[in-house]
């Protein structure tokens, strides 16, 4: 099978690997698409370093093959596998999936929505998944602060938070205000004008460029803070240096910060195939390259400049 191929941090290529095998409890799937987003991008690089004390790999990747987010067609079963058959169609994560083939366990997958294509059903799951963990513990009338508003994770955010009957307040860039308006924002900040105003009941921070002060003073009393990353440090810790501070504060204020480390569980895919379904929200599919333009899709999402997702079909 065609795959990209990684040995080393730093670089990858097109190449040929022999197809995996299902183990017990996976499947194997014929790939019809994969979802980009920053973390593949870490985990190519191998930045920060701090990633590779977190058991992906010290001098290399232990997965040769990069990519995580995945729809596509069960092809084969392995031992134990009751909930998929061949031929059902699914999406979720795995480890390896820009490739033709891959295997995925199925504690990490859920049928794929009918009313969406396989590109977009490949750009939910992380992103979607990162979103709807985060707000958890939104009410309806809830004010609620999408930073980074544009992005994978934040375009999840803005419309699941609406789904949840809050007010939402989207903050992006010029490029990207028509798109965050269109998915459901109550009101949007282009944050190259002006910054946003105003107290919040939960403040979704997608974009961490803004200092913890900052947040804390926009968020309302008894408000919760969730940080689901940031790009903003440097090789060693990256935007984590951001999230372990956070939780030093938390003791002195009763307004809470909440470093998001989202699980790929297929409860959480099956909850956002449901959603999808029933029209509450849909994936923003920027732009989509082939397998052989794989690397060219990371780069262009770790470039900052994509609106949504990014997604390489198969």
């Amino acid at each position: 099978m065609k795959a990209v191929v990684q040995r080393r941090y730093g670089s990858a290529v097109l190449g040929d690997l022999d197809v995996p095998v299902p183990g017990q409890g996976e499947v194997l799937l014929e790939v019809r698409a994969a979802g980009v987003d920053m973390g593949t991008w870490h985990l190519l690089s191998g930045k920060p370093y701090l990633i590779r004390f977190l058991g992906f790999g010290f001098r290399g990747p232990k997965c040769p093959v990069p990519g995580r987010d995945v729809s596509g067609v069960v092809k084969e079963v392995g031992p134990g596998v009751t909930e998929f058959k061949p031929g059902d169609e699914v999406f979720g994560t795995c480890e390896g999936s820009f490739a033709e083939y891959t295997v995925a366990p199925v504690k990490q997958l859920a049928r794929k929505p009918g009313n969406v294509s396989f590109a977009e059903a490949a750009a939910v799951p992380i992103s979607g998944g990162t979103a709807l963990q985060g707000l958890r513990e939104v009410k309806p009338g809830q004010r609620v602060l999408v930073l980074g508003a544009g992005g994978g994770v934040g375009s999840y955010g803005v419309q699941i938070a609406k789904a949840m009957g809050a007010h939402v307040t989207g903050v992006c860039s010029t490029r990207k205000v028509n798109m965050v308006r269109s998915i459901g924002a109550d009101e949007v900040f282009d944050y190259t004008v002006a910054d946003f105003t105003g107290t919040y009941d939960l403040i979704l921070d997608c974009g961490g460029a803004r200092p913890l002060s900052v947040l804390r003073r926009a968020t309302n009393e008894h408000g919760r803070i969730v940080l689901v990353g940031a790009e903003t440090g440097g090789s060693i810790t990256g935007g984590f240096h951001k999230s372990l501070g956070s939780i030093l504060l938390n003791p002195f204020s009763s307004k809470k910060f909440a470093p998001l480390m989202s699980q790929e569980r297929a409860d959480v895919y099956d909850e956002l195939r449901v959603l999808i379904e029933d029209d509450k929200i849909k994936p923003v599919v920027e732009r989509t390259f082939s397998l052989s333009e794989a690397l060219d899709a990371v780069e262009h999402v770790h470039s900052r400049r994509s609106i949504g997702k990014v997604v390489v079909t198969i």
